[in-house]
């Protein structure tokens, strides 16, 4: 990233160019992405590609001013803590389903920073709604945050082990980790470095697949900032307060549905996406 495309990130995050990158400023930077820039899946059901480049990233989230899915908001969200004097490495996870199932290989895309001043931390602005802030890669330590509590868990027989090395290190060869939120299990990362065109075909599955939940529905949702969500999941328009209470109504018009994602969301779309192989709607 240029200086110049570093300028118009914070720029649309809201955000002053930091001195040094420290845990305080990747606080304030995965806040302000998860209020600024949304989970969405639209480009799916607009018929647009999906590139997994920096550049062709930074053209859809900072200059189209648009969302995206792990892999996208995850991969220019990493580039510009790059850009900024983190040190940062892309993680491989797997989504733990029903009945303890994981999800594919390179099934989301995750972020592992260290910062000059407090260790290494978990950065996720890909997931939807999980935590607010970053997290301690600390094993067995409970950390609370709005999102809930958190905490890091060894996968696998050789928990015993191996658990340090996972956390300190995070070579080829060392054990998975799962991340576990109010004593579930959310997804297992694999702490091999890996780079973003490892996650194409991973991309093009969740983008193509009758089976992904991304290709079955629509959604867009962010944090707000009083630290609730507003989520438009195809046409149900949902406001979910801090305290957990939800209203949710039914967007019915197309001009509607244009002025929520143009109002609620900053998405200027020409026309309203629709669900592939729906027959012209969502219901």
């Amino acid at each position: 990233m240029n200086s110049a495309q570093v300028d118009a990130y914070l720029s649309r995050l809201g955000v002053r160019h930091p001195a040094w990158p420290t845990i305080d400023v990747l606080r304030e930077l995965q806040l302000r992405h998860l209020q600024t820039v949304p989970f969405e899946n639209l480009a799916i059901h607009l018929g647009e590609e999906i590139v997994l480049e920096e550049k062709r990233l930074l053209d859809k989230v900072v200059g189209a001013r648009r969302g995206g899915f792990c892999y996208e908001l995850n991969g220019a969200f990493g580039a510009l803590l790059a850009a900024l004097g983190y040190d940062v490495s892309l993680l491989a996870g797997r989504v733990h389903g029903e009945g303890g199932r994981l999800g594919i290989p390179y099934d989301h895309l995750a972020l592992r920073v260290r910062t000059v001043d407090a260790g290494e931390w978990l950065a996720d602005v890909g997931f939807g709604a999980l935590s607010h802030y970053p997290l301690v890669f600390e094993e067995g330590r409970e950390q609370e945050d709005p999102g809930g509590a958190f905490r890091f868990a060894q996968a696998g027989p050789d928990a015993a082990g191996a658990r340090g090395a996972v956390l300190a290190g995070g070579g080829a060869g060392t054990p998975d980790v799962d991340l576990v939120r109010d004593g579930s299990p959310v997804y297992r990362l694999e702490m091999r470095p890996r780079v973003l065109r490892d996650f194409v075909a991973g991309a093009w599955w969740h983008s193509t697949s009758p089976e992904s939940h991304f290709v079955q529905s629509l959604v867009c949702s962010r944090l707000t900032e009083d630290g609730g969500r507003i989520t438009l999941s195809g046409r149900q328009l949902k406001v979910t307060a801090p305290d957990g209470k939800r209203d949710a109504r039914e967007v019915r018009t197309d001009e509607e549905v244009l002025a929520v994602y143009r109002e609620r969301f900053g998405i200027g779309l020409d026309r309203v996406p629709v669900v592939r192989g729906s027959g012209g709607g969502e219901d």
